[in-house]
């Protein structure tokens, strides 16, 4: 993307002026005599005026609450004291994703306006559309106080952890639903996790139970998870708190769990109910409701808690707000339970949304299977990744040719960078010209966005549409190394650097678990830049546009002779020239001894592609030719396999650590963990220069 010119425009809202941010920011000039225009003006005015924009967006997203508050922030303390926001407020997330506050009543009145009994909250999709149920917000509301109800019998109550390894299913969503309605903290991970993985994580916040699925289907696989079921439950044995396990059917008829130790079957636990009637337990604004867990992709994963109320604010604002989500909207987003899209998937029963829930593949038993879902289900906002996007195009298959997607209003993309070129054909080629692109970036650290799209701008061709609202957003000169007590340095508009907050939010991570002097949460995010989060990503604002763009992770910045730039614009080229690649991953070596920082490439062949010293030679001009003579990668190498996290997100720092003499312990988070040993060789590049590379 040009930084100086104004990029290809694609899409802009039909009504803007119609949209409950517009809305919002009327209220907002109303009350204190302003007049905003934009959403710069209103972002700008959001971060300088933080009290007083939560204050009005919390009153204005309509939460279901007891008591009251006086302030809503100290805005002057510094941001690693970590600030509490809206002391005196009490909340349930169960009860405001189960219910809706009907206008003009008080806090305390339950209503179900846009969540009628018979009205469907979630659709369960199996992989290959091979089962579909419809489940009401009234037998959700009865099934999970049925849940929470038997949780209660069984000792769960507030501040315990409930664990879930299951799939993106109704039950796995019950349980989240009933551990929170007893102000419990839920936690999940995805059966695809290895015990390792898993065990990584159970045994830092020794859940009172796990529940688990007893079989999974993946890429049209049946796998018996009995026996991962076992390794977990012997690696629990140590932990005091651990009661056992919970077995969820994941077909018709439970499996025989007999033999796996401390564990029972979901009926039996269910067996101990008293109740229907979800009883809430409504906990304070900064208590802790969830855990989720950074990629830890090179050691064990950093146990990241949100809390209640910072995480339903943030999602209200960005589901009602910026996504234009309500009643009459049927959201699907593509996830396993491991990641925080998870989170995202869930939180859009907020507005009152039908939420379809897929568990499996997206490309079984055929490529267009998952697209005819969107049509057929009639789905308004789609959540995916720039790596499904990448399979259509490739694969030539057009979304709008598959299916009628004239109810689609929306799709999400994220997980990694979108390139500009895939921008251009989800208009061109992919879907329907009116669909709102969103290009969105934040994660697992804020349960939210940094940047996202609105609808009061346009959507031009690469980055994020611009910050979300609430939320400070700078950037700082990354060439200044920082260290304790060190500012940083702000850059123009324009010019690529480190993304950084610096000020506080509602949704930053109350603390991390298991750090009781709070030096793990410092290092993660304030160790960089005096009084600052820093966030680890490389990026730019547009000067025209204000589109925050994201250029790739700051720790896996190419700086080869001092010249910057992120391996998101390589990928790109290599996405949009060469049919042949199946997958790439760019990474910068510097060892001990190297007075520089030397960029390597490595490419994955499509199965009938074969790498040649001409393919290199092309790829090494195609890059000097979009983007420079000094993006070129001095070594080219083939790979077998490039290393990915259970969500399919290629992860750089543990090949560039590697390739730079670095032996490191892979985590379980990684998909593919025996991938990195390749890379091992190319620390001693030399030996290899001259029959693998060409230079």
């Amino acid at each position: 993307m040009d930084s100086l010119n104004v990029p290809r425009k694609l899409w802009e809202h039909s009504n803007p002026s119609g949209t409950e941010m517009y809305r919002l920011m009327q209220e907002i000039n109303q009350k204190h005599h302003l007049s905003l225009k934009t959403f710069w003006e209103l972002y700008q005015y959001s971060t300088t005026n933080r009290a007083q924009f939560w204050d009005q967006a919390f009153q204005f997203l309509d939460f279901v609450y007891s008591g009251s508050y006086t302030k809503v922030v100290d805005e002057s303390v510094r941001i690693d004291s970590v600030p509490r926001w809206f002391d005196g407020v009490h909340l349930n997330f169960a009860e405001n994703l189960l219910y809706s506050r009907i206008p003009g009543e008080p806090t305390s009145k339950r209503g179900t306006i846009g969540k009628e009994d018979n009205k469907i909250a979630l659709t369960e999709i199996r992989e290959g559309y091979t089962e579909v149920r419809d489940v009401s917000w009234g037998q959700l509301r009865r099934e999970v106080g049925v849940l929470a109800s038997a949780m209660k019998s069984h000792g769960v109550k507030k501040g315990d952890r409930v664990v879930v390894v299951a799939s993106n299913s109704v039950d796995t969503l019950k349980v989240w639903l009933a551990v929170t309605t007893l102000g419990g903290l839920f936690s999940s991970s995805s059966t695809d996790m290895g015990v390792q993985g898993v065990l990584q994580r159970a045994l830092q916040v020794s859940p009172k139970y796990i529940f688990m699925d007893d079989f999974t289907v993946y890429n049209g696989k049946k796998v018996d998870l009995r026996s991962k079921m076992t390794e977990i439950a012997n690696g629990m044995k140590d932990v005091a708190e651990f009661e056992g396990m919970v077995s969820m059917p994941r077909f018709q008829q439970p499996v025989d769990i007999s033999k796996v130790p401390r564990t029972q079957t979901l009926a039996t636990y269910l067996s101990k109910a008293a109740s229907q009637i979800p009883e809430f337990e409504r906990t304070a604004f900064h208590d802790p409701f969830f855990i989720a867990y950074s990629s830890g992709t090179t050691g064990t994963p950093k146990c990241i808690v949100h809390s209640i109320g910072g995480a339903l604010l943030s999602s209200a604002k960005e589901g009602k707000l910026h996504r234009e989500m309500n009643a009459d909207s049927v959201a699907l987003q593509y996830t396993t339970t491991g990641w925080i899209m998870y989170y995202a998937s869930v939180a859009n029963l907020l507005a009152g949304s039908r939420v379809v829930l897929y568990d499996g593949s997206p490309f079984q038993p055929d490529l267009t299977t998952f697209v005819r879902i969107i049509g057929e289900q009639k789905v308004t906002m789609l959540g995916t990744s720039p790596r499904w996007m990448h399979e259509m195009q490739k694969n030539k298959i057009i979304p709008k040719e598959v299916t009628d997607l004239s109810h689609l209003k929306s799709v999400t993309s994220t997980g990694m960078v979108l390139s500009d070129q895939l921008f251009e054909w989800f208009y061109d080629v992919g879907f329907p010209k009116h669909v709102h692109l969103a290009n969105i970036s934040g994660g697992t650290d804020l349960a939210g966005c940094f940047g996202q799209e609105n609808p009061l701008t346009p959507v031009y061709v690469g980055g994020t549409q611009g910050p979300s609202l609430g939320t400070p957003v700078a950037v700082y000169d990354s060439l200044v190394e920082g260290g304790k007590g060190i500012s940083g340095a702000l850059v123009d508009h324009g010019t690529p650097g480190e993304l950084v907050a610096p000020a506080a939010f509602p949704n930053m991570p109350v603390y991390f678990w298991n750090d009781s002097d709070g030096s793990r949460y410092f290092s993660a995010y304030f160790e960089k830049y005096d009084n600052v989060w820093t966030h680890g990503d490389f990026v730019m604002i547009h000067p025209t546009t204000k589109a925050l763009v994201f250029l790739g992770r700051a720790d896996g910045v190419l700086n080869p002779s001092g010249v910057r730039f992120g391996s998101a614009e390589i990928y790109s080229v290599i996405e949009d020239k060469f049919p042949g690649i199946a997958d790439s991953i760019c990474v910068g070596q510097r060892r001990p001894q190297d007075t520089d920082e030397s960029v390597m490439l490595f490419l994955m062949m499509k199965p009938d592609e074969k790498f040649s010293s001409r393919l290199v030679n092309e790829v090494k001009s195609a890059i000097r030719k979009e983007l420079s003579a000094r993006h070129v990668p001095k070594h080219v190498f083939e790979t077998p396999e490039i290393p990915t996290t259970v969500n399919l997100k290629k992860v750089e720092l543990p090949v560039k650590q590697i390739v730079s003499g670095k032996i490191i312990k892979p985590s379980g988070t990684l998909l593919n963990p025996k991938s990195l040993d390749y890379y091992y060789q190319f620390a001693k590049v030399e030996e290899l220069v001259g029959s693998k590379s060409k230079l």
